[in-house]
């Protein structure tokens, strides 16, 4: 029998697996807080939490302690019935947002699709047609109505394209405005842009965006699918703006691990809504309501957000200390960090992954930093000198 080796398995991977990723050169086997290790037993430091999903770390013994009580207990039962985890869950999440009413998806696409069709559903009860604004920039998923809020790029071969979406400029209420009509449904953006380089909205561009949704009866949907869940040192980006989006979709860290996403939206919007206008199998089922439960009270009880705006500035305000003359500007909150530098950053993270720390390139030239919440300073520290060594080893 082969032995299991990192290259074993991306060989294997490669004959079966649909080719629609292009890999790191390492499998991995298990995950214990801020760590990896991979097939070979090699340990990395993550930072990139897959993809600001493991925000209160890699099997979090409170949240696993959880999980395997509830799939003991109660895993799947479909939405023909309630179950007390979903019920908790719901009252907790409009509990803690000041929204109105909740839906459980599986992902983050999958929300961004329910909060469209919500959206639209409101606009044509109001005789507005169903079109949608989103911005330059953006991500919003990978389905066909989500790559039509993305860039021309990723649309490129999937044609035809839904209709009826359009690209505003981020930050700038005049092109808003300008692709603004009657027949506009709603508005999505996400207050710090992920995939897009961590583009941080001004306060006064999304108060902007507010009035005029108010004016023009447009529904505001906030996509906090990368940058909620406590990822910016609050439990939803949107309260650093003091905005109170219509509609806000959130996934990745809500159940910190486990395949949960949720629509949240107010009241007016969700009256739209009538029995079987949407639905889901396994959205909201016994076990990823629980897991996400048991994430909340972990961010709640461990005082994770305090520390997560503690640890962004301590993290920022040691690479500004480095000086490093690659580095063009540092943009995000709380431990959504994003490294602008003066050249394409994917050389530069498989050069930290061959000294033991797992970032991400995006956007080209930018370098995310993402961890799990609960990182230690001492981590962090880790992280900023494997980051200085592989620079210098880039330079010769």
């Amino acid at each position: 029998m082969t032995q299991i080796s990192n290259k074993s398995l991306q060989e294997e991977d490669k004959k079966y697996y649909l080719q629609t990723f292009n890999r790191f050169p390492i499998a991995l086997k298990r995950g214990q807080g801020s760590y990896v290790w991979d097939v070979e037993d090699t340990k990395y430091i993550d930072v990139l939490s897959g993809i600001a999903v493991n925000n209160v770390g890699h099997c979090n013994p409170t949240v696993v302690k959880v999980i395997q009580a509830q799939a003991e207990t109660l895993m799947h039962i479909s939405n023909f019935f309630v179950s007390e985890p979903q019920v908790k869950l719901s009252k907790k999440l409009v509990e803690l947002s000041g929204l109105d009413r909740v839906f459980f998806t599986n992902s983050g696409a999958e929300s961004v699709e329910g909060a469209i069709k919500i959206a639209r559903k409101y606009g044509h009860s109001i005789n507005k047609g169903g079109e949608i604004i989103s911005f330059k920039n953006s991500f919003h998923g990978r389905t066909l109505a989500t790559i039509a809020t993305g860039k021309k790029q990723m649309q490129q071969g999937f044609e035809p394209i839904p209709q009826g979406f359009s690209q505003a400029i981020f930050n700038d209420i005049a092109s808003v405005k300008k692709l603004a009509n009657s027949k506009t449904a709603a508005i999505i953006i996400e207050p710090i842009q992920g995939e897009g380089g961590v583009n941080v909205a001004s306060k006064s561009f999304l108060k902007e965006l507010r009035t005029f949704c108010d004016e023009q009866n447009i529904v505001l949907i906030f996509d906090e699918i990368q940058c909620g869940m406590g990822r910016t040192g609050l439990l939803f980006a949107k309260d650093h703006f003091g905005v109170q989006p219509d509609i806000m979709t959130l996934a990745k860290a809500l159940g910190n691990g486990v395949p949960i996403g949720a629509i949240l939206s107010n009241q007016k919007i969700s009256d739209a809504i009538e029995f079987g206008d949407h639905g889901t199998t396994f959205g909201g089922n016994p076990l990823v309501c629980a897991a996400s439960l048991a994430t909340i009270d972990v961010i709640e009880k461990e005082n994770i957000l305090e520390q997560t705006i503690e640890k962004g500035n301590w993290f920022v305000a040691k690479i500004k200390a480095l000086n490093i003359p690659e580095i063009i500007e540092i943009r995000g909150k709380g431990l959504m960090i994003g490294i602008e530098f003066n050249f394409e950053t994917k050389p530069l993270v498989l050069k930290m992954l061959e000294n033991g720390v797992i970032a991400n390139a995006t956007a080209g030239t930018i370098l995310r930093i993402v961890p799990p919440l609960n990182i230690s300073y001492e981590l962090l520290e880790e992280v900023l000198e494997i980051l200085q060594k592989s620079l210098k080893q880039l330079k010769k």
